[in-house]
């Protein structure tokens, strides 16, 4: 009797199983990239537990003197506070969900949102070189110019003056966040 319970409750289960389709079915194959939110300050731990992983990442981070009470500290803080970036197939996204201090993929109606390859090339052109980068507020109204000369030449951003410098603006859609790059002699060109 409690087999015949059990075939009766395995046969309402099966078309169930046999139904859903795996997920590997429905995760795209192509390989993109994507922003992994971490919890606080776990950035760097999170760029390591996916090195250990062999997932490639992209944790950019910029220099900063913080002053103490009895010398000056230089650190390397994320430009991005709480994301690092991740290069996979949509499918392998457990490999970074599993990692601890990850917390999701962002995205939107709980699909991840791809992040476009122009802008981890903008990332790390804003990185390369001696430029003064730090994080921004992300500036969702003002006027955007091309850059046309220089390392960030074709870039579209904001430009803005703080202290008597030019700093351009680079800003992601995909995170609300931005990224300032102090130019000098880099013509721009205003878009319409």
């Amino acid at each position: 009797m409690e087999t015949s319970l059990f075939s009766a409750t395995l046969a309402q289960l099966e078309p169930a199983l046999t139904c859903a389709p795996p997920l590997c079915e429905e995760a795209p194959a192509e390989v993109r990239w994507y922003a992994a939110y971490t919890s606080a300050n776990h950035e760097k731990r999170v760029a390591q537990q996916l090195t250990w992983r062999s997932v490639e990442h992209f944790l950019p981070v910029y220099e900063s003197v913080r002053r103490w009470k009895d010398r000056r500290v230089p650190l390397q803080l994320p430009l991005f506070p709480g994301y690092v970036f991740v290069r996979l197939a949509l499918r392998d996204r457990l490999r970074v969900l599993a990692v601890p201090g990850v917390a999701r993929l962002v995205g939107f109606d709980g699909r991840p949102t791809v992040v476009p390859a122009e802008d981890i090339e903008a990332i790390r052109a804003c990185l390369e070189g001696k430029r003064d980068v730090q994080p921004h507020p992300y500036v969702q109204c003002g006027q955007r110019v091309r850059v046309l000369r220089g390392p960030l030449a074709g870039f579209s951003g904001i430009v803005l003056r703080q202290r008597n410098r030019t700093r351009f603006v680079v800003s992601f859609d995909v995170l609300e966040r931005s990224v300032s790059v102090e130019l000098e002699g880099t013509e721009l060109f205003v878009e319409r």
